[in-house]
């Protein structure tokens, strides 16, 4: 296992690390245990969870296994979020000082510690003005409930005037970002990409099998069934599975990633993972297995040594697309003629 600096911080953490969105819903507490036993015998050192996921239960999950591990707590940088409800008061939600207050302590409560090292903002709120959260961030840092704080799932602007605004305070500065990136989803690099480079933030990609999609488990033309997130869950993904597996680009991706997996012998989700540990600002990525086993297959990726060639090829079947305004060629033009009249 490779380390990396959490963005500009000089905290170190695993470029691999364990998402726990898992815990409570498609993994039970033993095998959540065996989950977070695994990844700390092979190196791993940062674990990722949530309020919200499963309800709190993947926050106390990994508190019982803290507390039945001593010394752990030393090992593992523990990041967690909030800003979504975890009840049905009128401010049980949001990024404002009240709720963010009441989301701390109950994550610090579930996890069983005194402090997070890395608290996230899951999305962005646009009814509390940045000032008020950022301030209430800050006064967390400097009472020491938590270490750092970063983002999640938030656009490039928001970026650029979060850590803007953090600057002009003298506040303490956001770390990193945790946004959807994979080889199928890179849209962030039209502008997400750019303002987490200028701020510094370090990148924390989540979903980056595109939801099993890079795993080489699934067949053009082949709804899938049985134990895969899309099979269980059919209404919850089978649109999202008729519009990739009509998009020719979605195969033609998977089949480069399954050739060079091929050339390496390794799987498609190791070359997948490998290759976004070369992408720029990546700090740690997020793996989502359900299983000790994909556990293990997905920390192979650490040993997988892409040349420049393979990520070429990787670059550009993956290429993110630019037909629409403002980036495309064809909408510039189009934005061009109609502002010149017609010239």
């Amino acid at each position: 296992m490779d380390y990396r600096t959490l963005g500009t911080s000089g905290t170190v953490v695993s470029e691999l690390a364990l998402g726990t969105m898992t815990f409570g819903a498609e993994a039970d507490e033993t095998d959540s245990h065996a989950i977070l036993d695994a990844f700390v015998e092979a190196g791993g050192t940062f674990v990722d969870t949530a309020d919200v996921y499963s309800r709190g239960a993947s926050e106390s999950i990994i508190g019982r296994w803290l507390a039945s591990h001593p010394g752990s707590r030393d090992r593992v940088v523990i990041a967690t979020k909030g800003r979504f409800p975890m009840g049905a008061g009128p401010n049980d939600l949001g990024l404002s000082r009240t709720h963010l207050r009441q989301a701390l302590e109950g994550s610090l409560r579930r996890l069983g510690v005194d402090h997070i090292d890395l608290y996230q903002m899951h999305a962005w709120d646009a009814v509390t003005p940045i000032d008020e959260t950022l301030r209430f961030l800050d006064d967390a840092v400097s009472s020491g409930s938590i270490g750092y704080y970063g983002f999640s799932n938030y656009l490039g602007w928001q970026l650029t005037k979060a850590a803007s605004v953090a600057q002009s305070h003298g506040w303490a500065p956001p770390v990193t970002l945790q946004p959807q990136y994979s080889l199928l989803v890179r849209g962030i690099e039209h502008e997400v990409v750019p303002a987490a480079l200028d701020a510094g933030l370090g990148l924390l990609p989540w979903s980056p099998l595109a939801g099993g999609w890079l795993s080489g488990k699934y067949v053009r033309d082949q709804a899938p069934t049985g134990a895969t997130r899309l099979g269980e869950n059919p209404k919850r993904g089978m649109e999202a599975w008729d519009a990739r597996n009509a998009d020719p680009r979605t195969w033609d991706v998977i089949d480069a990633v399954a050739q060079v997996a091929g050339a390496h012998g390794v799987s498609s989700a190791q070359v997948a993972l490998a290759w976004l540990l070369t992408r720029p600002a990546v700090t740690s990525v997020i793996l989502g297995a359900r299983t000790v086993d994909q556990l293990a297959d997905n920390l192979g990726a650490g040993s997988v040594a892409l040349s420049d060639d393979e990520v070429r090829m990787l670059d550009e079947v993956s290429t993110p697309r630019t037909e629409d305004y403002p980036y495309g060629a064809p909408a510039i033009e189009q934005r061009t003629r109609k502002l010149t009249g017609g010239r």
